[in-house]
């Protein structure tokens, strides 16, 4: 669908933000720059009800605050920044993420193009300094954003940005099945592609991620939030996309790994069988041999090593997953499970 929001298009900045006071001055350190070049026109910080100084650091820093009704996640601090803001384009960034300082000229470079309905970007390749976990995590993300297909099947909240026309056409996110975060930024996704726009992902709209993962913390975002809902959004009403996660390279990956754990597991009971998991090992080092050199590049061998390991385990219950909601679908006759609580 064409749009005829002219080339020069005005932006209007979000941030949804809930216990962020200690990040904002960071956060919002290039983005009040770009506001005093003109390059957008407002900064809107959504306080979802933080216990901290979230919103008076936000007022002190220059930007505009609004506060939520009550605690209710990012989709609500979105939606209700897009009731009141005044630009042509919505560009989301969390309150986690140091926008680069050139993210404005990227977003109206992208809008150019009149049926392009929104565009996402990544993370950079110098994550705050981390444990190895965190670094792993947040290079992930990045190693996907940048080898993905540009032409995008879905929607990145954390750095990414939608037609204000569009995005209150199609009803904003989905606050009702997302209750906290999630997919709400991949639903919104698919309603974007299906009201005819254009989705970009521009691997050079780049910010720096302070987000400090665990293991622990990571296993439940990755299952309960990420994993089993997107699951079954894709098998109740959308398919599975050949594109960032999903993609077929990446289902073979997932079918490959738990072929490995198998094997290793098995070990024990079939010592004459040792080769097996060597091949496998060799098979999945193959496959993931482009991953591991940008691993190895942005961290060296052993941090490589383990990022590679823990993303074989990555693909076992992410696949598990995705197999356990086709049984919940298909067999129990769930089919209406997409929310989120």
């Amino acid at each position: 669908m064409k749009h005829t929001t002219p080339t020069g298009v005005t932006i209007s900045v979000v941030v949804p933000a809930f216990r962020a006071a200690a990040l904002l001055p960071r956060v919002l350190a290039p983005l009040m720059a770009m506001q005093a070049r003109g390059e957008v026109s407002e900064v809107i910080v959504v306080d979802d009800r933080s216990p901290d100084d979230t919103a008076k650091v936000a007022a002190a820093l220059g930007a505009r605050v609004l506060v939520t009704p009550q605690n209710g996640g990012p989709g609500v601090a979105r939606n209700l920044a897009a009731e009141h803001a005044a630009g042509d384009v919505l560009w989301f960034v969390d309150s986690d993420v140091i926008a680069w300082g050139d993210g404005a000229q990227k977003v109206r470079a992208a809008f150019a193009d009149p049926e392009v309905g929104a565009v996402f970007g990544s993370y950079d390749d110098a994550p705050d300094g981390q444990h190895w976990f965190s670094r792993y995590k947040n290079l992930m993300h990045r190693f996907y954003h940048q080898t993905a297909r540009k032409d995008a099947a879905t929607f990145w909240a954390g750095c990414g940005a939608v037609r204000a026309e569009v995005f209150r056409r199609i009803g904003g996110f989905d606050v009702e099945t997302y209750r906290v975060p999630s997919i709400e930024d991949i639903e919104l996704g698919y309603r974007i592609r299906r009201a005819g726009s254009r989705i970009v992902l521009d691997p050079t709209l780049l910010g720096k991620h302070l987000k400090v993962w665990t293991p622990k913390g990571a296993l439940h975002t990755d299952i309960f939030r990420r994993a089993l809902p997107w699951s079954r959004l894709m098998i109740a009403r959308e398919g599975v996309a050949n594109d960032l996660n999903t993609s077929q390279a990446e289902r073979l990956k997932a079918v490959l790994a738990g072929l490995l754990i198998l094997s290793v597991l098995a070990l024990p009971f079939a010592l004459g069988l040792w080769w097996l998991p060597v091949a496998l090992a060799a098979a999945a080092l193959a496959l993931n041999w482009r991953l591991f050199a940008f691993l190895r590049g942005n961290g060296g061998v052993w941090f490589a090593v383990r990022a590679l390991a823990w993303r074989q385990f990555y693909y076992v219950y992410s696949a598990a997953a995705f197999v356990w909601c086709l049984f919940e679908f298909h067999v129990l006759g769930r089919k209406n499970r997409l929310h989120v609580p």
